[in-house]
């Protein structure tokens, strides 16, 4: 996770030369001994993977709770059902088998945007009484979601998580997820506490006796020039869990700011995601062939770090506390760019070539665009490429009987634009001394096996992974799917081809009509073009002739 001193890593070289690797301690192990743990968001993409690691490399935790909702007519008990049949936890069982989760795992009912976490009395003294360490990883991470409930659940919620917490007997850890964008004014973010932009309080007071159609007129003006109410409530979040790490006595939190938290690098599954957010969704909506242009700067980098380093780095930061006792480090940043550089434009060239090689079913449209630093040029290029083709594609669809759907999904891809614009041509500097510092006094099989760093990390073929991945877990493609989709590409290749050389010559022909200039131009390019027809299609051109 970079910002390290290569004499220090020599230094520690040194120490390990020789030594068995396998006969060393797993020391992050064993601070899980016989612990109990009360997980909020472990429903969601980081909690998963924080779940499946702990059960797989952590195995002998007393208990772990799940804080779980209604969601989508599902109660509790059949969403974690569904869940633990991901693909993402069959390691888990192959190494422990199947009881493990069900002899470790129990769910509570609750709700974080509720009041008291929507639990019953019987399950809060449960967790009062039995709970060691808490781990907050529940938030709306939707970037256009309501000042309300984005407040209500990120802000609200963070504070109710944290007064139980506080109630718990045996409480020796709090892990607060906030994110490493939540101080944005701060171009060089540095890992201790930033004041708050209002005061949360106030502001969870007023949220809840003010009408949602009145907050959200109110939206702009309070969240000033933060982009999104995310950014803006997780900054206050942080604020709440500040409060209970500078009071008297201090309270044992801990919070971690991560990056842009991407598909799986290492273990378990390579590429495993369950969202398309970040690269993948770049990934899949190019290489479907609907964005075709982007409004950033093309050396600009983002800020990404693989889910399962991130989760590493969330066990590290526990060790670090519980066992070794560092109560002096309380803020953790979880990025990557100083190890995991990659420019905007080596994003789209890579990813281009990768959806290439390993094309999605049903493309679009051959990928294909560019990145626009005028914003002008962007929004001409939108409506273009992106909507009057949405709109000739959706008509086709009513007319042959299909329910149209591409203008949907290009509204929703500008939507996400708006918020990613914001970040693409932003550059922040993340500084992370904390987590190489717990770095530097793991062992190196616990590195090993708790790898926080982007050493060895070969990007090109990550992204492959991601591809992949998501065809299979994300789309749904079989493998087996590969070969029509490669045909399918060609096709689409030379339908755009075809395409662009009409539109040319049409252009060139109307122009053609009114200026003099353009008539010659045009003329030239149908010979040229009849030129390389002819190349191609030598049979067709000697028919011609003999036709005659």
């Amino acid at each position: 996770m970079g910002n390290g001193e290569s004499a220090l890593e020599k230094e520690y070289q040194k120490k390990y030369e020789g030594v068995d690797i396998d006969g060393l301690p797993d020391r992050i192990a064993d601070t899980f001994k016989g612990k109990t743990l009360f997980i909020t968001g472990g429903t969601g993409f980081m909690g998963k993977v924080l779940v499946e690691k702990i059960l797989r490399d952590c195995p002998d935790l007393k208990k772990m709770y799940l804080l779980t909702r209604v969601k989508k007519g599902m109660d509790p008990k059949e969403r974690l059902y569904k869940i633990f049949q991901s693909p993402l936890f069959d390691k888990v069982k192959e190494i422990h088998g199947e009881d493990v989760i069900k002899n470790k795992v129990a769910y509570i009912g609750g709700d974080v945007t509720v009041p008291e976490l929507g639990m019953s009395e019987s399950d809060r003294q449960i967790l009062i009484d039995e709970v060691d360490i808490v781990y907050h990883l529940a938030a709306t991470i939707r970037f256009d979601e309501t000042l309300k409930r984005a407040v209500l659940l990120n802000v609200r919620g963070t504070k109710m998580v944290l007064e139980l917490a506080k109630q718990m007997k045996h409480i020796e850890f709090f892990y607060h997820m906030s994110t490493a964008y939540c101080h944005l004014e701060e171009k060089i973010l540095e890992e201790r506490s930033y004041p708050p932009l209002c005061n949360p309080h106030d502001l969870i007071k007023s949220m809840e006796w003010m009408e949602d159609d009145v907050a959200e007129t109110l939206t702009q003006k309070i969240l000033g020039k933060y982009p999104n109410t995310y950014a803006f409530t997780k900054n206050l979040a942080e604020a709440i869990v500040v409060e209970a790490i500078e009071s008297d006595p201090p309270f044992p939190a801990v919070i971690a700011r991560p990056s842009i938290v991407v598909p799986i690098w290492r273990e378990p599954l390579p590429g495993w995601t369950d969202n398309i957010n970040g690269p993948t969704g770049l990934l899949i909506g190019a290489g479907k062939g609907v964005i075709r242009t982007m409004y950033c700067k093309q050396e600009g980098h983002a800020d990404y770090l693989p889910v399962d380093i991130a989760v590493n780095a969330v066990l590290v930061v526990t060790w670090n506390f519980v066992t070794n006792k560092d109560y002096s480090r309380r803020y953790f940043h979880f990025t990557s760019s100083e190890e995991i550089r990659i420019s905007w434009e080596e994003l789209i060239l890579m990813g281009r070539k990768i959806t290439e090689e390993i094309p999605l079913n049903g493309v679009v449209w051959y990928p294909g665009g560019s990145m626009k630093k005028s914003k002008l040029l962007h929004t001409i290029c939108v409506i273009l490429f992106h909507y009057i083709p949405a709109y000739f594609i959706d008509t086709l669809l009513f007319f042959l009987g299909y329910k149209p759907i591409m203008c949907r999904v290009q509204s929703r891809i500008s939507k996400g634009f708006e918020v990613f614009e914001y970040y693409a041509n932003n550059q922040w500097q993340f500084m992370n001394t904390h987590v190489y510092y717990a770095r530097s006094v793991m062992n190196p099989k616990e590195r090993e096996r708790y790898k926080v760093d982007g050493l060895g990390l070969d990007i090109e073929q990550y992204f492959k992974s991601c591809i992949l991945a998501a065809r299979a877990y994300i789309l749904n493609e079989a493998p087996e799917t590969l070969p029509a989709a490669r045909r399918h590409l060609k096709i689409m290749y030379w339908v755009d081809v075809i395409t662009k050389i009409a539109l040319t010559l049409f252009f060139f022909y109307l122009m053609s009509r009114y200026f003099e200039f353009f008539h010659f131009i045009f003329f030239g390019l149908l010979s040229v073009f009849q030129y390389v027809l002819n190349i191609f299609t030598p049979k067709a051109s000697a028919q011609m002739k003999a036709d005659a």
